[in-house]
C-alpha cells in the first residue's frame, strides 16, 4: 500500500475517543502539564525507525510475535500472544465506551445500547473487508476527526472571546503549568512523568506493536514505511495538541459556572459533549459532526485491535493445532468467527468501565500492565544477545503480575477515596440561581496512607514493568546459560549492536527462517480474504 493510507491509517489507530474526550477533561480538572506529551511522542518514531522496525523488515514477517519464536521458542511468542490479547481486552472496552458517552450527552440513548451498535458495526466491516477495509476507513475517519475538532475549537474560541482571552482565564485560575520539575514519582504530572515516563509508554505501544508492524510490513520498503512514521508522528502530536487545547476553551467557556459541580453533567469526561451541545444552539449540525469525529476515531482504533486480535489468535493458538491444513477460505472464515466472539467480549466489559477513574488515567493504567513487560522482551531479544527463552517468559511473567497487582490496587484506592489528586479550582458565581442551588459541597477527602506502590505516578508503570523484565530476564539467562542465538544471525538483533557482535555469526537455523518467510506468504494471502 501507499505512504497516504497507511499513514493515515496510523494516526487513527493510535488517537483514540479516548484523547478527544479525555484531553480535554484532563486539561479542565488537573491544567495543561500533560500537553508535554508530544514531546515525548516526538521522539518516539526516531527511535521506532533506528532501532525496532529494521528488524522486522530484515527478517520479512508480517506479526510480530514471530520474531519472538525465531529469537526464542514457541512458548515465548505464545506467552507474547497473550500479553498482546490481555492488552486489547483491556483497552477496546474503553474505547467502546467513548462514542457512546459522547452519544449519550448528544441524544439522551441509552449508554448500553449504543456501545452495542458501535460493536456491530466495527464487527461488519472488519469481517467483510479485512486489513484494507480497516486502513481506507481509518484514512475517511482521520479526517473527520481533524475536522470535528477544529471546528470546535474555533467556534469555541470565538465564544469566549479570542486566543488572548482564554489564555488569560486559565492562567489566572492556575491551569497553565508545563515545568513541574519535581523528581518525586509519586506526584501525578511532573514534566519528568509527562516526556520520560509516558516516551517508553508511547514507544511501546507503536513500535513491537502487531498493529503498528502490520501496517509498516504493508509497505513496499523501509524508506517508506520510516516515511509514514514520520508523517503519523506529525500528525498525532497535531490532533493532541488540537484536544489539549480544547480543554482550555472549554475552561475559558465555563471559567465562572462549572457544569460539574452544578450537576449539569455527572463526569468531566462528558464536558466535551456537553460543550458542544451548548455551542450548537447558533450552529445546527454541529452535534452530528462532532459525534461523528469522536465515533471515527473509536471505530478506527477498535477496528484496528480487533483485525490485529483475529490473526494473532488464528496464526499463533489455532493454527499450530490444526491437525492438516485448510484452504484460505477456511482460516478466513475462521478468523471472522474470532471477530465477532472478541466483539462480544468486549461489549460484555464496557459494564466496567464506567467504575474506572478519568478516561486517561484509566487508560494508560491499564495499558502499562502490559506494555512494560510485552516491549521488555521484544528488546531483551533485540539488544541482548545473552538473553535466553526462560529468561525472556520469566522476566514477563513477574513483571505482568506486578503491575497488574499495581495497576488494579491503584484503581480500587481511587474508588474508595484513599487516593485523591489535587484538581484546579472551579467556580460557580456566574450560574443563575437555579444552577447555584443544585451544586454540591466539596467534600474534603482525607487520606488513608495507602500501600506506596499505589500512590506511584501511572506514567511509570510502563518504565517499572520493563525494567524488571529486563532486569529479571537477564538474571534468568545467567543462571540458565547464554542463549543458543548469542552468535546467531545478525537480522535477529536491532543494528545499533551489530557493531558488537561476533565477527563469524552462525547462520540461524535455516528451518526455522525458512518457517518465518511461509508464515509470512500464508499470513498475506490470508489477510487479503479476510
Amino acid at each position: 500500500m501507499s505512504v497516504f493510507p497507511i499513514s493515515m491509517s496510523l494516526i487513527a489507530s493510535y488517537v483514540s475517543g479516548i484523547a478527544m474526550l479525555g484531553l480535554p477533561a484532563e486539561m479542565y480538572v488537573y491544567g495543561t502539564q500533560l500537553w508535554c506529551v508530544v514531546i515525548a511522542d516526538s521522539f518516539v518514531s526516531i527511535t521506532m525507525a533506528i532501532v525496532y522496525l529494521p528488524v522486522f523488515y530484515g527478517l520479512r514477517i508480517t506479526s510480530s510475535y514471530e520474531y519472538l519464536e525465531l529469537r526464542f521458542n514457541r512458548v515465548v511468542r505464545l506467552m507474547g500472544s497473550f500479553i498482546f490479547i490481555i492488552k486489547m481486552l483491556l483497552y477496546i472496552p474503553l474505547v467502546i465506551y467513548v462514542p457512546a458517552l459522547a452519544f449519550n450527552q448528544a441524544t439522551g440513548m441509552d449508554l448500553y445500547t449504543i456501545a452495542l451498535l458501535v460493536c456491530a458495526v466495527c464487527i461488519f466491516y472488519t469481517t467483510l473487508g479485512g486489513l484494507k477495509a480497516v486502513v481506507w476507513t481509518d484514512t475517511i475517519q482521520t479526517a473527520m476527526m481533524f475536522g470535528a475538532v477544529i471546528t470546535v475549537v474555533i467556534l469555541g474560541t470565538a465564544r469566549a472571546g479570542g486566543i488572548a482571552e482564554v489564555w488569560k482565564r486559565n492562567v489566572d485560575s492556575g491551569r497553565i503549568e508545563f515545568f513541574n520539575m519535581n523528581l518525586d514519582p509519586t506526584i501525578r504530572h511532573t514534566f519528568w512523568g509527562v516526556v520520560v515516563g509516558n516516551y517508553l509508554n508511547w514507544l511501546a505501544t507503536c513500535s513491537v506493536n502487531q498493529a503498528m508492524v502490520q501496517r509498516c510490513l504493508a509497505m513496499p520498503n523501509l524508506r517508506k514505511s520510516n516515511v509514514a512514521i514520520m508523517i503519523m508522528a506529525v500528525g498525532i502530536v497535531s490532533i493532541v495538541s488540537l484536544c489539549c487545547y480544547t480543554g482550555i476553551v472549554i475552561y475559558a467557556a465555563f471559567y465562572d459556572c462549572d457544569p460539574v459541580t452544578t450537576k449539569q453533567i455527572r463526569k468531566p469526561d462528558q464536558l466535551l459533549p456537553y460543550f458542544v451541545m451548548e455551542l450548537s444552539e447558533a450552529i445546527p449540525g454541529l452535534p452530528g459532526l462532532f459525534v461523528s469525529g469522536v465515533f471515527s476515531a473509536a471505530l478506527s482504533t477498535m477496528s484496528t485491535g480487533l483485525n490485529s486480535m483475529s490473526g494473532v489468535i488464528y496464526e499463533d493458538m489455532i493454527k499450530p493445532c490444526l491437525r492438516k491444513p485448510i484452504s484460505n477460505v477456511g482460516a478466513s472464515r475462521i478468523m471472522k468467527a474470532i471477530v465477532v466472539i472478541i466483539g462480544v467480549i468486549c461489549v460484555s466489559l464496557v459494564f466496567m468501565v464506567e467504575k474506572l477513574s478519568g478516561l486517561i488515567q484509566a487508560g494508560k493504567s491499564l495499558s502499562g500492565i502490559t506494555a512494560g513487560p510485552l516491549f521488555g522482551m521484544f528488546t531483551l531479544g533485540m539488544l541482548f544477545p545473552m538473553a535466553n527463552s526462560m529468561g525472556a517468559l520469566v522476566g514477563a511473567v513477574v513483571s505482568l503480575n506486578l503491575i497488574a497487582w499495581i495497576s488494579f490496587g491503584t484503581q480500587a484506592a481511587i474508588s474508595d477515596g484513599s487516593i485523591y489528586f489535587p484538581v484546579k479550582p472551579v467556580s460557580v458565581d456566574g450560574c443563575i440561581e437555579s444552577l447555584r442551588s443544585t451544586a454540591g459541597n466539596f467534600t474534603t477527602i482525607v487520606e488513608t496512607a495507602p500501600f506506596f506502590l499505589y500512590r506511584m505516578s501511572y506514567l511509570w508503570y510502563t518504565w517499572v514493568g520493563f525494567l524488571i523484565t529486563i532486569l529479571v530476564g537477564l538474571l534468568v539467562s545467567w543462571f540458565t546459560g547464554p542463549s543458543k542465538y548469542s552468535r546467531a544471525d545478525k537480522r535477529l538483533f536491532t543494528p545499533i549492536i551489530h557493531g558488537f557482535l561476533s565477527k563469524d555469526p552462525q547462520k540461524v537455523n535455516e528451518t526455522e527462517l525458512k518457517m518465518a518467510n511461509d508464515v509470512n506468504d500464508i499470513t498475506m494471502q490470508t489477510s487479503s480474504k479476510c
